[in-house]
């Protein structure tokens, strides 16, 4: 019977530290990117460094009433997009003139993204009637720090503008 062997250390992911210490948190990002700009113009081993975004929310922006007139319109325009492809891929294939080809495929693509489209927003029976943007945003920004250069990186912040000093994270 043949003994198993230990799989192979596999190498550790570029988004990871081994013994991470905070160094502050940020209320911006750009605050934190600002503190790693410090640190690198004094010569601190950025790679040693690493910005964590936390406290995550979602926030979704309301761009727009929905009606059945934009699904629609929508619905022709992206089908019309479809047949367009689809009407350049048929044609570099075939014998004949591509211009019946992609103007067919168009018309056919516009009907089937109107019947699409309806029949999504039908499903939804007006539970949704408005458009939106949608984005996952962090809070807080943490500046983590591998333990053997932390000492190093919180004297090198200390030096910094106190409108870009970082919150003590919480306990």
């Amino acid at each position: 019977m043949s003994q198993q062997q230990p799989s192979p250390r596999f190498p550790q992911s570029p988004l990871t530290l081994a013994f991470p210490m905070s160094l502050g948190v940020y209320k911006k990002y750009a605050d934190a990117q600002r503190a790693v700009d410090h640190l690198s113009d004094h010569e601190f081993p950025v790679q040693n460094c690493l910005i964590v975004g936390t406290d995550l929310r979602q926030v979704e922006r309301v761009t727009g009433r929905l009606t059945w007139g934009k699904v629609l319109l929508g619905g022709a325009a992206s089908g019309l997009w479809l047949g367009v492809f689809v009407g350049l891929v048929v044609s570099l294939f075939g014998t004949g003139s591509a211009v019946p080809v992609v103007l067919s495929t168009m018309l056919f693509g516009a009907l089937f993204g109107v019947a699409w489209a309806a029949a999504g927003y039908a499903a939804t029976r007006g539970r949704r009637d408005f458009t939106s943007v949608s984005q996952v945003v962090a809070t807080r920004y943490e500046l983590l720090v591998e333990h053997k250069h932390a000492e190093q990186g919180r004297a090198l912040l200390t030096g910094q503008d106190d409108a870009q000093q970082p919150h003590q994270p919480a306990p």
